[in-house]
């Protein structure tokens, strides 16, 4: 008899196999997978008798520890669906979110209160605030259950519903290509394929230790607690990213497994920590969320002469990984072109089928030259987005999610990223839509057009710039425009540039083209 492929799988594996072994290292909290399940389950059980049920939005405002950790698997074994959000969004922005997505509850760490405070009133179907982390016995803006409180409080044996891996387990909401994110709908049948893909593509190990450097509610985050639990490996939790406890931490625990954006990897290769620590432990180092060029797949070959440094591709919609850029046995490398494979997006995951289409959807040769739309297919993509059929129909065409970028597979199967069709910045490891601050910015009375492009950065990777052209007779400074924009906008978002110009160049259907003026003022802009 079959049985449904469910993410409380995992858990039930590490806790059968390994419910000696420490699960999680949480600042002074170190718990055993059998620790973790008891917990996990007495949480679903609270959460089924508050009023859960089989489809509700239970979404969550935390930094990485070992209760977001445990939300990843007693969310989704109640039938209820978890959406993690990044703490990085302005208030409005997770007002959104919360609205579009329907959620009843929300967790949130009693430290970021604050973004939930504001708008609270502004959420109608909101109906529980659960609080965890800090003093239960501190003001909170805002009544809400302890998380504590209903974890001790929930019974020893908790019976699951029946749950369909078709049924959707977690959502991701997008940055997006316009001013409103999506909701990426991932089922437990996408969730479980994409772990299995993954184990058979980096073969972790229950001996394996990774350090959660990224959130786990960010796309380069959130595959760890399905694929490393799977296997009995040990996850420690960060809660902010900081190069010399990083580097502290590695040491201490021994840590194996590094999952970067480019941008902590600079980081930590110019911390002090980095000539003192030992870090010989660490055997992996994973970098994706943004391009990686060869000089830091170079440094930190330097750097961590015993480790294996690599890069990766892939998408919310693709749960999250496609690629991961692993040199070929019985392909012979010198080191320059190991750096080389090793810093483009990298062969598709066992599972996965990626090629390149042109814009009649035919399947374009595999020669490194011609370039067609990245598109993919396999049990690890994407449901569709959240009441969004329309949106869905766009993206999903006889079976192909269309990723909107535009590459080049080589004759040995390595993918590259050459361009993007949507004008999305990865700035850091975060998507950023252009057409975005591009709004934030026309609402200012001066501006007539303006274009948001990304422009390289050597911290970042890329940042936004802004190219604006002033109404006439109006006058306005860079300070004041970036002012505007500091009202509207989450901080990361902001434009880093900013430049007026008399015009921006268009096509015949009256189009602003970016590619343009990337090509005319990225240059210029970088060097400011």
């Amino acid at each position: 008899m079959q049985t449904p492929l469910v993410v409380t799988d995992m858990l039930d594996r590490a806790a059968s196999l390994y419910g000696s072994s420490t699960g999680v290292v949480c600042g002074h909290d170190r718990l055993r997978y059998d620790e973790l399940k008891q917990r996990i389950d007495r949480l679903s059980s609270s959460l089924t008798g508050i009023g859960v049920r089989r489809g509700d939005v239970v979404a969550c405002l935390s930094f990485n520890c070992h209760r977001l950790f445990e939300l990843y698997f007693a969310v989704p074994q109640t039938g209820a669906i978890l959406l993690p959000i990044n703490i990085r969004l302005t208030p409005d922005d997770i007002a959104f979110i919360l609205n579009d997505a329907g959620a009843s509850v929300v967790v949130v760490d009693r430290a970021l209160a604050g973004l939930l405070a504001p708008i609270r009133d502004a959420l109608p179907a909101l109906e529980r605030v659960i609080l965890m982390g800090g003093d239960p016995s501190a003001a909170a803006p805002f009544a809400g259950d302890d998380y504590e409180a209903l974890v001790a409080a929930g019974s020893q044996t908790y019976e699951r519903p029946n749950v369909d891996e078709n049924d959707v387990a977690e959502l991701f909401y997008t940055s997006g290509t316009t001013d409103r994110p999506k909701g990426v709908m991932l089922t437990h049948r996408n969730l479980y394929s994409h772990a299995m893909s993954v184990l058979a593509s980096f073969h972790p190990f229950d001996t394996d230790v990774q350090i959660h450097t990224i959130p786990l509610f960010h796309v380069n985050g959130w595959g760890a607690p399905h694929t490393l639990t799977f296997v009995g490996g040990r996850h420690v939790m960060l809660p902010r990213f900081e190069p010399e406890h990083v580097l502290e931490t590695i040491e201490r625990e021994r840590v194996t497994i590094l999952l970067l954006v480019p941008t902590m990897a600079l980081a930590l290769l110019h911390a002090t920590g980095a000539k003192t620590r030992d870090l010989r432990s660490i055997r992996v180092v994973k970098l994706g969320g943004a391009a990686a060029p060869q000089s830091l797949i170079r440094a930190l070959d330097e750097w961590l002469p015993g480790s294996l440094v690599y890069c990766g591709y892939g998408l919310t919609e693709t749960a999250p990984v496609l690629t991961i850029a692993l040199p070929k046995a019985g392909v012979t490398f010198d080191k320059e072109r190991s750096v080389a494979v090793r810093s483009t997006a990298g062969m598709p995951l066992p599972g996965v089928c990626v090629e390149i289409l042109d814009e009649k959807g035919r399947l374009l040769p595999h020669d490194g030259a011609a370039a067609g739309e990245v598109c993919a297919r396999g049990n690890s993509i994407m449901l569709g987005y959240w009441r969004r059929p329309e949106d869905t129909a766009k993206v999903i065409i006889d079976g192909w999610f269309h990723t909107g970028d535009v590459g080049t597979i080589d004759p040995q199967g390595y993918v590259s990223i050459v361009d993007r069709k949507k004008d999305i910045i990865i700035s850091g490891g975060e998507n950023i839509a252009s057409i975005e601050i591009e709004k934030a910015i026309y609402e200012h009375p001066a501006v007539f057009e303006c274009a948001v492009i990304a422009i390289a950065d050597a911290r970042w990777g890329e940042v936004p710039a802004a190219l604006i052209v002033l109404k006439p007779g109006a006058e306005a400074t860079a300070d004041e425009i970036l002012h505007h924009c500091k009202e509207r906008l989450a901080h990361f978002k902001m434009p880093k540039r900013v430049k007026f110009t008399d015009a921006l160049p268009k096509g015949g259907t009256g189009k602003i083209l970016k590619r343009q003026l990337r090509a005319a003022f990225s240059d210029e802009l970088s060097a400011v």
